[in-house]
């Protein structure tokens, strides 16, 4: 096959053709020019693989968290200076650079720096996410939702055949038989392990059945428990709509996991123990209840009997018609003193008639009549006041004090008044 003259290669890969294709060396050279001119960076990952020939170091490093993976090369001038030799297993951050090699098409990173992360930068980096997820609120007590009092379904994650299962379920139906689990077994530690959790979770977290879901899981070294401060796996606890328990290790690990659950507990027992009351002391607790209402009632009953036992021993029980003997005397005093001030009342007003009587005689007519005078009236019965206004020989009447008489004016003789 005749080669192509260079005029007439494509220079992009958009004016390549099936009739005018590029060698596959050009593309693989051109990628590699791409490639080589990313920048060079930092990356976190585990060692999968670390294998050393000849002074280089051909490594595979994973990421800590997702199913991702990368060839690393470190060179021999490299790995001479470096502090520690890489371990399968460890977790270091590596200073990169993309590399392809065109013969294969195989792409790796180039590493000019290697170093193991400590337990100190584990923990500083941990603490730096606890503190912003704390100040966005997730771990607020407002946020915190109650457990139920006795839960229908139990949901459980934790690793199968795991310790801290067997301490959950034993210790909850030893505290109440009847209690129901719906376990779903993950991995616990390791790259799948927040992944797994999530999805246990959001399973549990749907079924409406399940009141309260504990995570548990026994103790281990910071790289176990390293799934549990997963910030996906936080925010996902911190989203579900039902009470989460964290159950993770002992006392003394404290993942992010226990910071965002509504409850912790220092170990699976203890959650057990915080999940399912005691019904051994719930029946205690009847049993003293029994007693303390038997004993009020008691103390009622005889409060009331010494109380009846009062009354009978008083006076006007013993003598009930004392009451009625009390009363007649009182009746009969009320009486008398009611005709006494009734009597006094109609003396003084007979007193008062009296009185007026004689006042009303005094101005009586009749009085002066009986005085001598009389009165004389004229033809019309009117009464004759001044003289002047008869003549001689009209007729009169006058009243004397016993009876009246006519009699006739035989002379006329006025008189003025005195004023």
């Amino acid at each position: 096959m005749e080669s192509r003259a260079p005029d007439t290669m494509p220079l992009t890969a958009r004016e390549t053709s099936p009739e005018n294709p590029w060698p596959l060396r050009v593309l693989s050279e051109k990628l590699k020019a791409h490639i080589e001119n990313s920048p060079i960076s930092w990356v976190e990952g585990q060692l999968l693989e670390a294998n050393i020939r000849n002074g280089h170091a051909y490594l595979t490093l994973r990421d800590v968290d997702a199913d991702y993976s990368f060839s690393v090369t470190v060179w021999a001038s490299v790995m001479r200076g470096l502090a520690t030799k890489p371990e399968v297993g460890s977790r270091v951050v590596a200073r990169v650079k993309p590399n392809l090699y065109t013969k294969t098409g195989r792409l790796s990173l180039n590493a000019t720096d290697l170093r193991p992360v400590g337990l100190g930068e584990l923990l500083a980096r941990l603490e730096r996410l606890r503190q912003a997820l704390g100040a966005e609120g997730l771990f607020a007590l407002e946020h915190k939702k109650p457990l139920p009092v006795l839960p229908r379904t139990i949901g459980l994650i934790t690793g199968r055949d795991s310790d801290a299962e067997k301490d959950v379920v034993r210790n909850a139906t030893l505290r109440w038989p009847a209690a129901r689990f719906r376990i779903i077994n993950t991995a616990v530690q390791g790259r799948d392990a927040a992944s797994q959790v999530m999805a246990a979770l959001a399973q549990l977290d749907a079924d409406p059945q399940i009141d309260v879901i504990v995570i548990a899981r026994g103790g281990g070294a910071l790289e176990d428990l390293l799934p549990f401060s997963s910030e996906e796996l936080v925010r996902a606890v911190f989203a579900a709509t039902t009470p989460v328990v964290s159950a993770i290790g002992h006392e003394a690990d404290r993942p992010i996991l226990d910071d965002v659950a509504d409850l912790r507990a220092s170990t699976p027992t203890d959650a057990a123990k915080r999940i399912v009351p005691d019904l051994q002391e719930e029946f205690a607790g009847l049993a003293q209840a029994r007693d303390r209402l038997d004993r009020a009632i008691n103390h009622q009953l005889q409060r009331e009997a010494q109380l009846l036992e009062s009354l009978r021993a008083r006076p006007v029980m013993a003598f009930p018609e004392t009451m009625i003997t009390t009363r007649r005397e009182d009746l009969s005093r009320w009486r008398e003193r009611s005709t006494q001030l009734l009597g006094h009342r109609v003396d003084r007003a007979r007193d008062e008639i009296r009185h007026l009587a004689t006042q009303v005689r005094a101005l009586s007519p009749q009085q002066t009549l009986d005085r001598g005078y009389a009165v004389a009236q004229d033809a019309s019965g009117a009464i004759i006041r001044d003289a002047a206004v008869l003549e001689a020989g009209a007729a009169v009447r006058v009243r004397v004090a016993a009876g009246r008489f006519d009699a006739q004016v035989r002379d006329v003789h006025p008189e003025p008044r005195e004023t």
